[in-house]
Order: structure tokens, then C-alpha cells, then sequence
């Protein structure tokens, strides 16, 4: 009270001094909230003419429909209805009959749904292939199945047909079958002489989930007390016709941009994924293009499921379980017209909300179905080429289809991705710097390694893909430092630590008498088994410190750890030779960088459908083995090739010989291989015709416009021949046979099996010569040319010798005369 009092006697003695700044400020400081309180008005209204120009010019559809539903119907064959039976002309037609007394019909009840089997045997596995053999005390084997997401599973069981040897104990020998780590029941392996048993486990279906996971693990003894782990006699072997069997119906699933790529691409799928083209009415470079796109990314999201792909003209075409892609134009997909779609088209035009032809600019996304929900339809249009481009790169990007929902999509602005580096290719190890630890790396899910632990005298082996760029070229030097630990219940006298590389064991460690603290060990990588299939297994072969007592609670007590520290350094150098098509099965050089945009593909000025579906083989294929956030190359005919793309982008020429885009690239130079007019055939200077020549050839040649670029040319006389190319770029058992700079392909029946090569002739050339690309130390360089020319090192030596000796002579002689 006493401050105020003060404060107030000072103000009233020194008012007449300052009252003329206390009133200039209090103006100032009025008009200065008047102008920004204005400011923000006018702030405001511009914001909001924005907001009501965009709605204005952007006004969204009105659906009149409820969003489709997606029905699948089970896979039957349906009769042919049978005919009528023929009327005698002598016999006259029986009179019709009173009709009955008009009666209140009762309601329909729903029909049941119907149940469907799917049986799934054991030999799809890689896990199993012809035969699943166990051995060991305590030996585990787990297998994958997944739940297709239209599925409601009604009921599952698996059934077991397995030998063991005669040697076990039947009272201390069981097999148990888990399902998502829950035992679901057990059987004796009390069989005589290796006979053949088969056990039935039912699964309740409240244990099915998305991913399943099936666990066979044995108990083995051949031994009333304790038993040898590395007893031969201990084995038993899963057979390869075990099989799961599952009741199943089928949900409906309203169809939605947030479950995409769903029906379309079904992860969890047991069975291909199949995908129908709806073919437009002419072929443009934008069409080409964004077909390609979308089929790459959809080749991405499918890995590693089979995705099949082909054109049909007509809904009539369809086939049971298959999604159709519509892409085009109104005028160029007349199809647009007959669906039910929540946008009107008229004119050829897509109208907005009022009744306004959308901006060419513009993409439309929107789902659809036909045949009573049985076929979702994907469909990407526009009124122009510009709005298709947006609406697949939307889909495309996966920044993009995180946001995306509902039944229809108006894409106006889609953000334009910086294209990856070069040589960053994820999943392979890194090349920005030679010295990195295993935590940097990836395994097969695309998580980064953390610390593994496994257990038991028959832990598994630790499986790391350590796979290296194709242009890479390792030297001696590379090394690992193995980082891990294990349990003290372990007998170092008895177990050790093993490296392997492909299968192939590159060293070994015994480990100590006791596990404390973390141990290192420094081993060489070989520098040949080093590729970009590399599969790094570091394997702990664990045993206990007493052998006299035994039971899983021992062998569980046994646990080895690898550290994510461990640490490589590698040392190599960048060196690649062109053409080579072998290079081809990672992808390289086309997925360089991974987006694609290094390179083109090229189709005749008319394509065929053949050559559009080979197109979409490639696309697919480039998209299994590339990873990025887009889709970046292009498809160009003929005659819109620009120049600037032969000379600094990779090509693929698509086109039966008559109509090659590239015609160059198909003539025998040097001695390679080459097609002519006239059904003929020229290598190495021999000229043959063949009658009818119904085989494919794929090519790679050094670019005519860059020697740092190649031409990759799938081609050949006729339609059947440039098919057996498309399969060879669909199906993995022929794609994994390329090598050489040529493959030539013809098949030997009229429908191979999809499951492996037996049902084609394949035959790889190598003639053109090669261009090595490199960059390396002036050493690395030495290195390479003499691995390369070592048959000049003799004449080299020899000439070297001579020459000494010719000097020496030459002083001695001088020497004498002085």
C-alpha cells in the first residue's frame, strides 16, 4: 500500500512534464492496432477467395452409388445349359395346368455361403523340396503360410506323412506340431522299420492369423538315459506330400483406396496374383508409359508373390480371379462409359460436380467392379495425358498412397522425387564407405540386424544377405570381426563358432572354457565368393559342459549371441565389363540408379500385343529387383525417340525383327549374332534360314550413341518367338539361365510348366566384344590388365631379359676396352 501511494504522488507531481508523450504514444500505439487488425481482414478474405477459387474450380463428383464391393466367387466350372428338348409335331401339347390359388410368398433366407478347400503341399516350400530330414536330439524346422485377406477360414488341419529311423526309443521320441508357437498335439514316432506314419492335427481356427507359422519339433533318443547329439541314427524325414488343408469362404470387402494395392495385389496371397489390361484403342507414348509405371510398381509390391499380366480386348476375356486395370482417356477406353463410376462422362469428357469438363490437367482415380463384385476394375483417366500421368505416379509413390482413401481420387498435384544416387541400392551393402558394422545391414524382411541369440545343440545358423553391387570387384584384404558371446554352460573343448559364405565354411574358432564378456574374431573374406547373391552364415555348433545329464532344459541353457557390432571392412574397386547379360539377373546396369531413370524402353511406331505384354514382362521384372520411392523411366515408339535419351539413358528395344525399333541392333557385327529378312540367321561369318523359326533371342550390345550405355534387344522372326522372350523375363527358372551377350530361347511343348526350365531350349552366346568400365587405382588398374593379358608376362620377361642382357654385354665390352 505504501509503494502505490508513492507511485501515485509521483505521477501527479510530474503529469504536466510528460503528458504530451503519454498522448503522442497512446495515438501511435491506436493506430498501429487499427492497421494490423486491418491487415489481418484483408489477410483473411484473401485466404478464404482462395480456398472458395480452389472449391470453385475443383468441384468433387457427388457419388450416387455406395462405394463397390468386392465379392470373389468360388472357382467352379460352370455347365453348359442344356438344350430343350424338341416338340414332335404328332404329339399334341399337354393342356396347362389350373392355376393355384394366389398365396402371401414367404421371404427368402440368404443362401449358405459356400465352403471351399485349399490344400497346400509341403514340396511348395524351399524349405522342403523333395525331402525334410531332421537329425539330432532336439532338432526344429518351421514353416510359413499365410491367410489370403478374403479368406474366413471355417477350419484347418495339417496332415504329416513322415519315416523315422528304427533306432529311437519310442518312449523318449515324440513329434510335436505347434501353430503361432501353440502345441496343437503330439504323436510317439514308434513306427518299425521306418515305416511310413501319417498324423492328422486339427487347428482351431481362432489360432489363424494373417501369418502362420507351422513348428515341427522332435524329440530324439536312441538311448534310455543320454543320448549323443551326433548319433547318425538319430533322423527323421517329413515327407514331401504333407499338406495343409483349409475351409475357407470368401468375405466381402468394400473397395477402398486406403487397402490398396488390395484385391488387386493380395500380399498374403497362397496362389499368383493375376492382372488384365484393358487394351486401348490406339497406343500413344503417354499410354506406354504409364502402364509401364504402374506395372513396375506393381511388380515392387507383389515381391515375392507371382504377379501374372496380360492384355485382353474385352471383359469377355476374363478370367476367375482376375483385377482389370483400365488406363486411358474416355475416347481411347470406351469402356468408361459402361461402368459404374461416381463421375459422369459426356462428350468423351469427365464432368466435375457441375456438370464442367475437369482440367486436362487433372487425374481421376476410381474403383469400380463387375460381374456382380466378382472383378475389381483400377481405374486411372483424365482428360489428358498430363492428369493420367498424376493420377499412376500417385499410386506409384508411397508417400502419396499414404494418404489416399475412399473410392475416388481427383490427383492435382503430385510432388516430382529427386532421383536416388547412383550405386545406392538398398539391401546391398554399403558403398559410400568400405568400413561399416552388421547393424547397417538388412536381413531378408528389410530390418536392420540387431543382437541374435540362438540356443540348443541344433541352434540354426544365422543367415546374413551380403550382397555386393554387380560392378564390384573384390581384392585380398577384406575382413570380419566376428562380435559375439555365449552361455557358461558350454563345453569350449567341444564347440565352436563357424563362418560360412554360399555354404561354403571360410573359418572356424573353438571357443573358450568359459563365456564371459564378448569375444572377437578377425577372419578373411575371400574376395570370390563375394557376389551379389552372397548369403554370410555364422553358425554356433553348441555343447554342454556335462554330457552325463541331459533333457531341453540343458540344451536350452546353451545360447551363442552375435553382436550387431561386428564390424567389415572391404576393399574394392568399381570394374565391370559390357555386355554381359548374366549382369542382367540383379538388374544391372538398367536399375542403376533404382528409380529407373537410367533408362528407356523402345516399341515399334504400331505395337502388337504381343509386344506391349513383353513390355510389361520387363517392367515387372525391373521392379522385383529394384527398390526406390518412385517409378522414373519411359516408353517411346520409334519414331519419338529423342536423341538426347540413345546417347545418356540404357535401352530396351522391343519388336519382332520386320518392325524393330532399333533395326541396327539386330545385324551381325564383329561376329555376333544376328536376324535377317527371310527367316535367316548370321554368327560368326555361317548364314542359315530356318523353316519356321519360332524362337526369341535377347541381346545386349554397346550403345551406337554411348559406350557407357547398352542396348538390350528382345526380338525375333515371329509372334511365338517374342512370347518365349516375355516368359523368359516372367518366369524366374529362365531369367536365372541368362548369360552371354545373346540367349536364344524356343520352347519344346506347347505349354511349359511356369515351375522350371525343362519345358524350353536355351542356348547362351558370347562374340561381341567387351567394354570394361572402371574406376580404380593406378595399382588396381596394373592388376586388372594383367589378369586380363597374363599371357604377356612370359614374352614380357623374355624380352626384359634380353634387353639386360644386351646392356650388360654392352658394358662389359666397353669396360674391357677401357
Amino acid at each position: 500500500m505504501l509503494f502505490l501511494h508513492q507511485l501515485y504522488q509521483y505521477c501527479q507531481r510530474h503529469w504536466r512534464k510528460y503528458r504530451t508523450i503519454v498522448v503522442v504514444a497512446g495515438i501511435v500505439g491506436i493506430g498501429i492496432s487499427i492497421f494490423l487488425s486491418h491487415h489481418q481482414v484483408r489477410a483473411q478474405d484473401t485466404l478464404q477467395q482462395q480456398e472458395n477459387q480452389l472449391i470453385q474450380q475443383y468441384s468433387l463428383p457427388q457419388p450416387s452409388s455406395p462405394a463397390p464391393v468386392y465379392q470373389p466367387r468360388p472357382r467352379r466350372s460352370t455347365p453348359a445349359p442344356r438344350p430343350a428338348p424338341a416338340s414332335s409335331p404328332a404329339t399334341p401339347a399337354p393342356a396347362a395346368p389350373a392355376p393355384a390359388p394366389a398365396s402371401t410368398p414367404e421371404p427368402e433366407s440368404p443362401p449358405e455361403p459356400v465352403i471351399n478347400t485349399y490344400v497346400m503341399d509341403f514340396n511348395r516350400s524351399p524349405v522342403v523340396g523333395y525331402r525334410l530330414r531332421l537329425e539330432g536330439v532336439y532338432p526344429e524346422t518351421r514353416l510359413g503360410i499365410t491367410r489370403p485377406q478374403s479368406w474366413d477360414v471355417k477350419a484347418m488341419k495339417v496332415v504329416l506323412r513322415f519315416q523315422h529311423s528304427p533306432s529311437l526309443v519310442p518312449e523318449r521320441s515324440n513329434l510335436t506340431l505347434r501353430v503361432n508357437e501353440t502345441s496343437v498335439g503330439s504323436v510317439w514316432l514308434n513306427q518299425p522299420n521306418s515305416e511310413i506314419a501319417e498324423a492328422v492335427f486339427d487347428v482351431p481356427p481362432s489360432l489363424i492369423q494373417d501369418y502362420n507359422e507351422l513348428s515341427i519339433v522332435l524329440q530324439q533318443n536312441t538311448s534310455a538315459v543320454c543320448t549323443n547329439p551326433e548319433d547318425p541314427t538319430l533322423w527323421t524325414e517329413i515327407l514331401p506330400d504333407s499338406k495343409v488343408v483349409m475351409d475357407y469362404t470368401f468375405n466381402a470387402t468394400p473397395l477402398d483406396f486406403n487397402r490398396y494395392p488390395y484385391p488387386f495385389i493380395d500380399p498374403l496371397n497362397l496362389n499368383a496374383n493375376a492382372i488384365a489390361y484393358l487394351t486401348p484403342t490406339t497406343y500413344s507414348d503417354s499410354w506406354l508409359t504409364a502402364v509401364s509405371q504402374l506395372q513396375a510398381s506393381l511388380g515392387r509390391l507383389a515381391e515375392p508373390r507371382l504377379l501374372n499380366t496380360r492384355l485382353v480386348q474385352d471383359l469377355d476375356e476374363l478370367e476367375w480371379g482376375e483385377g482389370l486395370m483400365v488406363v486411358g482417356q474416355p475416347g481411347n477406353q470406351p469402356l468408361l462409359s459402361e461402368l459404374t463410376l461416381p463421375f459422369e462422362i459426356e462428350n468423351n469428357q469427365i464432368l466435375d460436380g457441375e456438370g464442367n469438363p475437369m482440367p486436362g490437367t487433372v487425374g481421376m482415380l476410381a474403383l469400380a467392379t463387375l460381374q456382380d463384385g466378382a472383378v475389381p476394375v483400377l481405374v486411372a483417366t483424365g482428360n489428358g495425358d498430363e492428369g493420367i500421368s498424376k493420377a499412376v505416379r500417385s499410386l506409384v509413390q508411397p508417400e502419396n498412397r499414404n494418404i489416399e482413401t475412399g473410392q475416388v481420387l481427383v490427383v492435382d498435384r503430385v510432388s516430382s522425387l529427386q532421383s536416388p544416387l547412383p550405386r545406392r541400392w538398398p539391401g546391398f551393402v554399403p558403398t559410400d564407405r568400405d568400413t561399416f558394422q552388421l547393424a547397417e545391414l538388412t536381413d531378408v524382411n528389410g530390418n536392420l540386424f540387431t543382437d541374435i541369440t540362438v540356443n540348443g545343440t541344433e541352434a540354426p545358423g544365422i543367415q546374413i544377405p551380403f550382397k555386393s553391387l554387380p560392378d564390384e570387384v573384390f581384392h585380398r584384404g577384406s575382413t570380419m570381426v566376428l562380435e559375439y558371446n555365449y552361455s557358461a554352460q558350454v563345453n569350449g573343448r567341444l564347440s565352436a563358432v563357424e563362418v560360412s559364405l554360399n555354404n561354403i565354411a571360410i573359418a572356424s574358432k573353438r571357443l573358450d572354457s568359459w563365456g564371459r564378456g564378448r569375444k572377437r574374431f578377425k577372419l578373411d573374406l575371400p574376395p570370390q565368393l563375394l557376389t551379389p547373391n552372397t548369403v554370410l552364415t555364422v553358425r554356433f555348433l553348441l555343447r554342454p559342459r556335462d554330457s552325463q545329464v541331459c533333457g531341453p532344459e540343458v540344451d536350452q541353457q546353451l545360447t551363442g549371441t552375435l553382436h550387431s557390432t561386428t564390424l567389415f571392412n572391404l576393399s574394392r574397386d568399381i570394374s565391370v565389363a559390357l555386355p554381359d547379360l548374366a549382369l542382367l539377373r540383379t538388374g544391372f546396369p538398367l536399375t542403376d540408379p533404382q528409380d529407373l531413370s537410367g533408362m528407356a524402353m523402345v516399341l515399334p511406331d504400331n505395337p502388337a500385343s504381343v509386344d506391349v505384354e513383353t513390355m510389361l514382362a520387363v517392367s515387372k521384372r525391373l521392379g522385383n529387383l529394384s527398390d526406390a520411392a518412385s517409378v522414373q523411366f519411359e516408353v517411346y515408339r520409334a519414331s519419338s525417340l529423342p536423341n538426347t535419351v540413345r546417347q545418356q539413358k540404357n535401352l530396351v528395344a522391343i519388336g519382332l525383327r520386320d518392325r524393330f525399333p532399333l533395326p541396327a541392333t539386330l545385324t551381325s557385327d564383329g561376329g555376333s549374332f544376328g536376324l535377317q529378312a527371310g527367316f535367316t540367321r548370321i554368327w560368326q561369318g555361317n548364314q542359315i534360314q530356318a523353316f519356321p523359326d519360332t524362337g526369341g533371342m535377347i541381346k545386349a550390345a554397346i550403345s551406337d550413341q554411348s559406350d557407357d550405355h547398352i542396348i538390350l534387344a528382345l526380338s525375333a522372326q515371329t509372334t511365338a518367338g517374342l512370347a518365349d522372350v516375355r516368359d523368359t523375363f516372367d518366369r524366374d527358372p529362365l531369367f536365372s539361365q541368362l548369360q552371354g551377350d545373346t540367349f536364344l530361347i524356343s520352347r519344346k511343348e506347347p505349354n511349359p510348366s511356369p515351375y522350371n526350365a525343362s519345358g524350353y531350349t536355351t542356348q547362351s552366346l558370347q562374340q561381341s566384344p567387351q567394354r570394361r568400365i572402371q574406376q580404380a587405382s593406378s595399382l588396381s588398374a596394373l592388376s586388372f590388365f594383367l589378369q586380363r593379358y597374363w599371357f604377356l608376362i612370359p614374352t614380357v620377361l623374355v624380352l626384359l631379359a634380353l634387353l639386360l642382357y644386351g646392356i650388360s654385354q654392352i658394358y662389359l665390352n666397353r669396360l674391357h676396352e677401357t
